[in-house]
């Protein structure tokens, strides 16, 4: 598109392109951080069941009698461990949130300036697609 004043613009459709593979780029990133955050959250999780389990065990052998109670420094340190889990997957699953949220945006700003095009919104659900 040429101007009056010899400026000459992009053409919109490749302005909407670079828009979709930058935004794709974006997405990419964001769910890759997602993933990172659900699998350290899975990871903890299954080593809070593991000391949860280990705690209430030996909370019952001690009142059974199975265990001495010289082992109650063990369950404080059970306990504390047990804290430190459930205050780092709350911490997670505030990250997790941010995310979805992050992604929610990224993609209400592509659908305010996308076209209506269908071809467009796939190309922006696969970013693999448009890349080439």
């Amino acid at each position: 598109m040429a101007s009056i004043f010899g400026f000459r613009s992009r053409d919109p459709a490749r302005d909407r392109q670079t828009d979709i593979s930058r935004l794709g780029r974006l997405a990419k990133l964001l769910d890759q951080i997602a993933a990172e955050i659900e699998a350290e959250k899975n990871g903890l999780e299954n080593r809070y069941r593991t000391k949860a389990t280990n705690a209430a065990f030996l909370v019952e052998a001690m009142e059974n009698g199975a265990a001495s109670s010289s082992r109650s420094s063990e369950v404080s340190e059970l306990t504390k461990s047990i804290l430190n889990y459930e205050r780092r997957i709350a911490a997670l699953a505030r990250q997790n949130e941010l995310m979805k949220g992050l992604r929610h945006s990224l993609d209400a700003i592509f659908d305010e300036s996308a076209q209506p095009s269908s071809t467009i919104k796939a190309d922006f659900a696969n970013p693999a697609a448009g890349a080439g």
